[in-house]
C-alpha cells in the first residue's frame, strides 16, 4: 500500500494546489463565506474521488496537467454535498473529519451558501479549463451535473435515503439509494478520467462498471464502519445510522453478510479491471483500500 499512499499524497498535493488557486482567500469579501468554504474543503481526507480521476486518466494515458482541474471540480461537488449533508435539516451532525461541521463552526445560513458556492464554482472550473477541448468540457459538465443531481444522481439518492428512514425497504431500493447517493459521484470521477484520456466507449463502459462496484463497496464499508467503529476513529458521530433508523447494508443484511457482500463486490470490481488491456495496479489498489479502510 506504500505506492498507493504516495499516489494519494501526490494527488492531494495537486488538487489542493488547484483548490487554493480557485477558491477566494479567507480575506476576500464576503470573508466569512470564503472562510467557511475553505474550512470545509481543506479539512483533510484521502481525496478519493480526485484520486480516481487521476488513476483512471493516467491508466488510459492522460497527462496529469489535464486532469487537475476536473479532479478539483469533483472534490468541490463532494465538499458541497458533505456541508449540506451535515445540516440540521439533513443528518444534523456536529463533526466531520474530526472537527466541527461547517454550520457548527460558522452558522447554518453560511454553510448553505458555502455549499451553493462550491457547486457553482465546480462547473465554472470545468467550463474554463483551458487544458481541455470545448467538446470534452461540455461532456464533463453534462456528466457531472447528471451525477450530482436528479433523477439518478446524488441529490436524488439523498432524497430517497431521507424518505427511507424508519421504514423497511427492499434490497433493490437500498441499492438504488446508494447507487445514486454515493455511487454516482464515484462513477463520474472514474468516467471523467477516462473521458479526458480519450478512452474509447468500450473502455469507458468497462471502467464505469468497475466504478459502480467501487461505489457500492464504499457504501457497504461505510455502513460497516458506522456500526463498528467509534466517533474518535471515524472523525464523525458513530452509530447515527441506527439511531436515525436509516436503511443500511448492516440493518438489512447483518454484519457477517454485509462483510461477505463487501468482499464479493470487491472481487466484481477486480473482474472488470481484467477486461482492460493496460496496467491497472493503482485501480486494483484503490479497490483494496476501500475494502480495508478503517475510517
Amino acid at each position: 500500500m506504500k505506492k498507493l499512499d504516495a499516489f494519494f499524497a501526490e494527488c492531494t498535493k495537486i488538487v489542493d494546489r488547484e483548490l487554493d488557486a480557485l477558491i477566494p482567500s479567507g480575506q476576500t469579501e464576503p470573508a466569512n463565506l470564503h472562510q467557511a468554504i475553505r474550512w470545509s474543503v481543506f479539512a483533510g481526507g484521502k481525496r478519493l474521488r480526485p484520486a480516481l480521476v487521476f488513476a483512471v486518466g493516467q491508466t488510459f494515458g492522460a497527462a496529469k496537467k489535464d486532469l487537475g482541474r476536473a479532479a478539483a471540480a469533483i472534490e468541490m461537488i463532494h465538499a458541497y454535498s458533505l456541508i449540506h449533508d451535515d445540516l440540521p435539516a439533513m443528518d444534523d451532525d456536529d463533526l466531520r473529519r474530526g472537527r466541527a461541521t461547517c454550520h457548527k463552526k460558522f452558522d447554518e445560513a453560511t454553510a448553505i451558501l458555502a455549499g451553493d458556492a462550491l457547486q457553482t464554482l465546480a462547473f465554472q472550473t470545468i467550463a474554463e479549463d483551458a487544458n481541455l477541448s470545448a467538446e470534452t468540457r461540455v461532456r464533463l459538465v453534462s456528466e457531472i451535473a447528471q451525477a450530482a443531481g436528479t433523477p439518478s444522481g446524488m441529490v436524488a439518492g439523498q432524497q430517497l435515503d431521507f424518505e427511507a428512514e424508519g421504514i423497511k425497504i427492499s434490497i433493490e431500493n437500498l441499492e438504488r439509494i446508494h447507487q445514486n447517493k454515493t455511487g454516482a459521484m464515484i462513477s463520474v470521477a472514474a468516467r471523467a478520467g477516462a473521458i479526458i484520456a480519450e478512452a474509447d466507449e468500450t473502455e469507458i463502459a468497462t471502467i464505469s462498471k468497475y466504478a459502480a462496484n467501487l461505489g457500492l463497496l464504499f457504501q457497504i464499508t461505510d455502513d460497516l464502519l458506522d456500526a463498528t467503529q467509534t466517533t474518535e476513529v471515524l472523525g464523525k458521530t458513530a452509530g447515527k445510522d441506527a439511531r436515525a433508523e436509516k436503511a443500511t447494508y448492516v440493518s438489512l443484511y447483518g454484519l457477517i453478510e454485509a462483510r461477505r457482500l463487501a468482499e464479493n463486490t470487491y472481487l466484481a470490481a477486480g473482474e472488470e479491471l481484467k477486461k482492460i488491456k493496460l496496467e491497472t495496479f493503482l485501480l486494483d489498489e484503490i479497490a483494496d483500500f476501500i475494502l480495508r479502510r478503517k475510517k
